[in-house]
């Protein structure tokens, strides 16, 4: 387990691109969410280098269940141009809601009834694919759409939960497809869902004989959203941090990061090692022995996974950018985290600097006291990022750190 985890992003598509492209928000193509109509997002570029595309010459079979985000069918950014086998949903749009009328197999639109609860089906389509390819290598990429925006869950699994509680059992909520009640019921089924298909495949790899060469890595996008009915402050989803799904302050981008392999990584042992999602490629890579791109931020986790610490190569920095809601970046340098907001506006706005070691929750900005390591967080800043055709901050001077308050 590591509890230094950081996701690529605060939101969805940027996030994944930096898991499959190795890459931070500073330099990766895809920064935010950009819509297609009538379905799919911004797609990758044609030349994009993804851990699929890297582990297919390296023998291994490649397929991804869920949610994609990342090119509409027929772009350059097609799931089906990176994994053998794709199935889910191509836009992360349609996957807000679970009983939708069609997902995709490859390039195949596969038409449903609007009835049937799509997580089961991506999830059968995993398993197929994990038993067809047992004697093989196989790269198996899950990005499961469950929990998301809007609340929706088998009542089976909801029931249980609407007793324990009873005072959200007149609130509605709706995000896409069909209203539902009592929202927290809804969540906590969906979570006891995903917990139990996430056994069923732990299970099926036992049963398979391949547990113990098999790594199986648990990480999420972005922190707890508030969409749908949703209230994280009731399950303390964001575990006491500030911030949730959107934001750079830790509730929106520490997420959780679970490994296991059986025989290899030790039972219950724990890293405090900052790490984040552009990390995987490089991990990936190692683990099949196929030569990682020089142009990645990621550093291999290998050595922490097999607990040959000494000989862990760490992030001189962590760095993310965001461009909605006024635009803001964060860096995180050794136990130091700056963040700076309003980077669309015309005027430029104060670093806050806070220290995790004592401060994990970011409630006492120290910027003023520390103006070295504003300083420091400014030229990071200006280190990280490259110039984007898709993606700018309104005002550049204030993006490229040219402009600094007065004081600092």
């Amino acid at each position: 387990r590591f509890w230094c985890r950081r996701s690529g992003s605060a939101i969805c598509a940027p996030t994944r691109c930096s898991l499959m492209t190795g890459m931070h928000t500073g330099h990766c193509y895809i920064r935010g969410n950009r819509e297609i109509k009538p379905e799919g997002q911004e797609p990758l570029e044609a030349s994009a280098v993804t851990i699929p595309r890297l582990l297919k010459p390296a023998g291994y079979a490649t397929g991804a269940f869920g949610k994609w985000g990342l090119g509409a069918p027929g772009t350059t950014g097609d799931p089906a141009r990176h994994f053998n086998l794709f199935y889910g949903y191509n836009c992360q749009r349609e996957a807000h809601n679970y009983y939708p009328d069609h997902l995709w197999s490859n390039e195949e639109r596969v038409e449903l009834d609007g009835k049937t609860y799509s997580h089961d089906l991506i999830m059968e389509q995993a398993t197929r694919f994990i038993r067809q390819n047992r004697k093989l290598p196989f790269f198996a990429f899950l990005p499961v759409t469950i929990p998301h925006a809007a609340l929706h869950v088998p009542e089976s699994y909801a029931e249980p939960f609407r007793k324990k509680f009873p005072e959200f059992e007149n609130v509605t909520g709706k995000y896409a497809g069909p209203e539902i009640t009592n929202p927290a019921a809804m969540f906590a089924g969906m979570m006891t869902k995903i917990d139990e298909d996430v056994g069923k495949l732990l299970a099926l790899l036992d049963e398979l004989g391949i547990a113990e060469n098999t790594v199986v890595m648990l990480s999420s996008d972005n922190g707890p959203h508030q969409e749908g009915g949703h209230r994280p402050d009731f399950f303390n989803s964001s575990g006491g941090l500030r911030g949730h799904k959107r934001d750079l302050y830790e509730g929106g981008i520490r997420a959780p990061f679970l490994v296991r392999w059986p025989g290899k990584i030790k039972a219950g042992s724990v890293s405090d090692l900052p790490s984040a999602h552009w990390d995987i490629l490089p991990t990936l890579c190692e683990l099949a022995g196929t030569p990682a791109p020089e142009a990645t931020d990621g550093i291999s986790l290998v050595p922490t996974l097999l607990g040959q610490g000494d000989g862990q190569k760490r992030h001189e920095y962590l760095y993310w950018e965001f461009y909605e809601q006024g635009g803001r970046r964060a860096v995180r340098f050794g136990d130091w985290k700056a963040v700076q907001q309003g980077l669309n506006k015309p005027k430029t706005n104060d670093v806050e600097l806070f220290d995790l070691k004592s401060d994990p929750a970011e409630k006492s900005d120290i910027a003023a006291s520390h103006p070295d390591q504003v300083a420091l967080a400014l030229r990071y800043f200006q280190e990280a990022h490259t110039d984007s055709l898709l993606w700018t901050f309104g005002n550049k001077a204030n993006a490229k750190g040219l402009n600094r308050t007065e004081g600092r």
